[in-house]
């Protein structure tokens, strides 16, 4: 990593509130280069507290754009931070109609040139599209960096019309907490206090919401881009991560946009911005990629950005089986189409006759994190106990590597003697020693075969084709290695099982696995420059004696035939910030499931927050507790939020609700 002090110009920030039509104020900081030239703007808009939680961040990117001729705001979202209002549900219509307002502001300051730019990651990627398609007429570009298109299938609420236990769950408890913390007085006064009350009045978990609407209905096409492409005019650098849950969307804006106005980029990364350094790696020089993009569109400076390929990947060498990797092996190449004429569908037949497909319910406790973060435990271990567990077949790789750089897909011939039932496949690349390298994977909850917007029970003992594809991916298969796909019935804690589900019968001669088959090119050479950023806030993580939990731990009872499976997702710790703020926050995520019984399955999450100014003797504390289990009609679901000032408690509340088993 290099850390720049040098730049084109001096900045300066500052702290301000940014007014809208309704009187809410949101609170934002604007770095600018110190010169009379108006400059074009940089907008990242998130409700994750620009003042503590994204402050390292914040200043690793903002300062550097500032420093090259742009002014770069973070603005908190309504109802967040040290933003006034309350707050809502994610994405919703005001949080949109914010966004718009505050382009439009800074468009109008003195400073401003006029047009703007929005970049973000995750939060800020999403609501980057979003505000995009809403076309404001100052909003130039976009850098989207692991978003989605897509709000049903491809984010955290569901995966091929299942249930994403593991992280509907884990999203809407982290929220819960998120969204009861409170404004910091250092920032806006004495305030602070009454803020905070009207937002804990205003709070509901998400998971309500999310669990309600199990179908792709209008409540998750409301904010999905892929509605209608063309309603985006801004230019569009969409950037994600094989890694990254949401990389296919860099495959379908690739596929959708004009060629004219959008570029795509998708490495090895995982759920962080592609400079950072963390794994797996190699980082590239991304904020120096990204301000090609903004001279290009936002100062029409010619840079050479869209002469690059229409989509540069990252294909990587095969690689043993392992939970985190520094660097992967591999290299880059680029497609001037997308689908690309270099890319060929190429489908191998499974063959074997019927197959009884009837997995443990505990299947799926080594698919890893769904958001990998470069933590150590992220990623998915030796997959040979889940091809165990799953039918699986396989295919000699003999005179010469196959690479494939897209979505695989299959097509199951299933017969199936109960209503509900859901097909998991995994793609894995074996080696010579039997190393089993999980590739990609797919889900489909089999009553959204004919649709995501729809409902249809099986038919007991009917036999049907189903078709669905596996996450998108970039991967070489040596000489000497074999391609296998395992297909299982039950897919814990990614999936949330169905209700009488037992599993499936599996007529492998009419079904087949479709590889997207890329030719090997001699591309020409394409390169990233070296890590770059500014130089870090200086945050102090102080040194503990306490022994850290484990960061993934499977606990089974053999008695009872239970799995437990314990989750630290490691967000942070304790901080200690240049201003004196003292930030600690603790989660554990628990996932149980006895091996026969999918109503046995059982979600917890607890969180602990604490915000303490030692010389201003505050000292705020945040308590959670969230659960959802399931019987065969309904989810059931348990939350508790406990925030006390010092020590008196100012806010509990408990919510218990049952919500009807719809899709899901």
């Amino acid at each position: 990593m290099n850390i720049t002090t040098e730049f084109p110009y001096e900045t300066t920030h500052e702290d301000v509130r940014i007014p809208l039509s309704d009187g809410t104020r949101l609170y934002a900081r604007i770095w600018r280069p110190l010169t009379d030239e108006p400059v074009p703007a940089l907008l990242e808009y998130l409700p994750y507290r620009l003042s503590d939680w994204t402050a390292p961040r914040d200043w690793q990117r903002h300062p550097w754009y500032a420093g090259h001729g742009y002014a770069s705001v973070r603005v908190d979202v309504r109802g967040h931070g040290n933003s006034e209002g309350l707050p809502g549900d994610e994405y919703d219509a005001q949080e949109l109609a914010d966004g718009v307002a505050v382009i439009h502001w800074l468009a109008q300051q003195e400073w401003c040139s006029g047009r703007v730019g929005m970049f973000g990651i995750s939060w800020g990627g999403f609501n980057s599209l979003q505000i995009a398609a809403l076309a404001p007429e100052p909003l130039k570009a976009i850098v989207t960096v692991c978003s989605a298109d897509d709000r049903y299938d491809n984010d955290v609420h569901y995966m091929g019309g299942s249930v994403l236990a593991v992280d509907m769950h884990a999203w809407a408890a982290t929220m819960l907490a998120f969204v009861c913390r409170p404004p910091d007085p250092a920032q806006v006064g004495d305030d602070w206090r009454e803020m905070w009350l009207k937002r804990l009045e205003a709070v509901e978990p998400f998971s309500h919401t999310w669990l309600a609407h199990q179908s792709r209905d209008a409540y998750w096409k409301h904010g999905s881009v892929c509605e209608d492409y063309g309603a985006i005019k801004a230019s569009v650098l969409a950037v994600g991560g094989w890694h990254d849950p949401y990389r296919d969307t860099v495959l379908r804006l690739v596929e959708h946009l004009d060629p004219g106005q959008v570029r795509g980029i998708i490495g090895p990364w995982s759920h962080q911005y592609p400079d950072r350094g963390l794994p797996p790696g190699p980082a590239i020089g991304f904020l120096q990629e990204t301000l090609r993009w903004w001279d290009q569109h936002l100062k029409g400076k010619e840079t050479g950005v869209m002469r690059e390929p229409l989509l540069r990947s990252w294909i990587s060498g095969s690689h043993p089986p392992a939970t985190v990797y520094e660097t992967l092996p591999g290299r880059w190449v680029g497609d001037a189409s997308w689908p690309s004429e270099n890319v060929n569908p190429m489908a191998y037949a499974l063959q074997g006759g019927e197959r009884i497909v009837a997995s443990p319910q505990q299947t799926g406790l080594d698919a890893g994190r769904f958001f990998p973060f470069g933590n150590e435990a992220d990623l998915p271990p030796d997959q040979r106990d889940e091809d165990a567990k799953s039918v699986s077949f396989e295919f000699p790789v003999t005179d010469a590597p196959i690479e494939i750089l897209g979505r695989p897909r299959v097509k199951l011939r299933i017969r199936m003697d109960a209503t509900r039932g859901q097909a998991i496949a995994r793609l894995c690349d074996v080696a010579p020693d039997g190393a089993s390298t999980l590739v990609t994977r797919g889900v489909l909850n089999l009553a959204a075969r004919n649709g995501r917007d729809r409902t249809d029970d099986w038919t007991p003992g009917e036999t049907e084709d189903v078709v669905f594809d596996l996450n998108g991916i970039g991967h070489t298969f040596p000489p000497g290695h074999r391609i296998r796909i395992a297909i299982s019935s039950a897919y814990w804690p990614w999936i949330w099982p169905q209700a009488g589900s037992a599993g499936f019968t599996l007529d492998a001669d009419g079904s087949f696995v479709e590889l997207p088959v890329r030719r090997h090119t001699e591309d020409p050479a394409i390169t990233f420059g070296e890590p770059e950023q500014s130089e870090p806030l200086g945050v102090v993580y102080p040194v503990t004696l306490e022994e850290p939990r484990p960061e993934r731990l499977v606990v089974r009872d053999v008695a009872r035939g239970e799995w437990r499976l314990e989750v630290d997702p490691r967000y942070g710790g304790t901080r200690v910030y240049p201003d004196g703020l003292e930030f600690t926050e603790d989660a554990l995520e628990t996932y149980t499931i006895q091996q026969d019984d999918p109503l046995s399955a059982r979600t917890r999450s607890d969180w602990t927050i604490r915000l303490h100014r030692p010389e201003a003797a505050w000292d705020v504390g945040i308590e959670t507790r969230s659960e959802i289990t399931a019987d065969e009609h309904d989810f059931i679901t348990s939350d508790e939020v406990i925030c006390k000032d010092g020590e008196e408690i100012v806010f509990h509340r408990t919510w218990e609700k049952r919500i009807p088993r719809t899709a899901g």
